[in-house]
């Protein structure tokens, strides 16, 4: 068996022991408080010293107990960073959260702007089948020069997409170009259509007249000397005094009397068309004028080199006499 044995020395050794001398302030100093162990073996009758000074104990006490406080303290200093941080993160992910709003927005918008163009074009380009058929027969040089020829880039496809998405940024940015190239290539549809709808309303594809064809385009017996001789154009009879119609869209260059064709109407309607309207017993515009198609112009009449009341009609494509025919074929009212 061990024998446990603690002894005090702090309050014995004042009372035996002297105070011990500072040399330097010639003050004695108290002994230190301290605890001896004694710890013997009943058997051998070994003994084991420890001594312990209070203070040092106290410290160590201190230190175990102040150990939970400063853990805690670690432990809330970490948590108030971590918070702090998560706040920051918020803070900036609520900003992006902001832009990339904005920048949808502004997709958004565009894309409805890109929609409203396609929604018109899809409008603008659609022609009546009188109009589209004239048009389809119209000589290739009259339709690409009317056209432009607009020329295409690179695919929108091909040379956007083509680089590698890296943040939504990159997307965001990715989608305004493409729809920005969209929407410059849909300036250059609406170009074309714009003018191919402006071609189809200077096509000339209407009768001019009611009326039945008593003569065609090209070679015929001329009713006065009965030889052989090229017609310029077509000879529509009617009774005098019907209506005369502009067969397209355009601006009066001449209205007035013009040798054998008699009382003449002639409408320039742009890309190269011309019309002539012959035999007219009067007319109702001057030179100058705009006309739409199917707007009165004048009345059939017998003027001129005429063997009857009928209207003589030309079409004249770059300058050359062209078989109106060939546009009215199928649109006859």
């Amino acid at each position: 068996m061990i024998v446990f044995s603690v002894t005090s020395h702090g309050r014995l050794d004042r009372l035996i022991q002297p105070r011990r001398q500072d040399p330097e302030q010639g003050v004695r100093q108290p002994v230190p408080r301290r605890y001896t162990l004694l710890i013997v073996d009943p058997v051998t009758g070994v003994e084991h010293r420890f001594t312990i000074y209070a203070r040092r104990l106290m410290v160590v006490a201190g230190l175990v107990l102040l150990l939970p406080i400063l853990a805690g303290l670690a432990i809330r200093w970490s948590t108030h960073a971590e918070t702090a941080a998560l706040r920051a993160t918020a803070a900036t992910l609520q900003a992006e959260n902001e832009s990339f709003r904005a920048m949808t927005r502004a997709l958004t918008d565009q894309l409805d702007s890109v929609q409203s163009a396609v929604a018109q074009l899809s409008v603008e380009s659609k022609l009546d089948p009188d109009s589209a058929r004239a048009l389809a027969r119209l000589p290739a040089a009259v339709r690409s020069g009317a056209m432009g020829g607009t020329a295409t880039s690179t695919p929108i496809a091909r040379s956007v997409l083509a680089p590698t998405l890296a943040s939504p940024d990159d997307t965001f940015g990715m989608l305004r170009e493409v729809l920005g190239r969209l929407g410059s290539r849909l300036d250059l549809v609406r170009h074309d259509v714009q003018r191919r709808a402006a071609l189809a309303a200077s096509t000339p594809s209407i009768w001019p007249a009611q009326g039945y064809l008593s003569a065609g385009f090209g070679r015929r017996l001329d009713p006065f000397h009965g030889e052989l001789a090229h017609h310029s154009g077509i000879d529509i009879s009617a009774p005098k005094g019907q209506p005369v119609y502009a067969t397209a869209a355009g601006t009066v260059t001449a209205a007035g009397w013009n040798g054998d064709y008699g009382n003449m109407v002639t409408i320039d309607h742009g890309f190269g068309l011309v019309t002539r309207y012959g035999h007219l017993q009067d007319y109702s515009v001057k030179p100058g004028d705009k006309v739409e198609r199917m707007q009165p112009i004048g009345r059939i009449g017998a003027t001129g080199r005429a063997t009857g009341p009928h209207l003589h009609y030309e079409l004249l494509v770059n300058g050359q006499m062209t078989n109106p025919l060939r546009l009215l074929a199928g649109s006859r009212r």
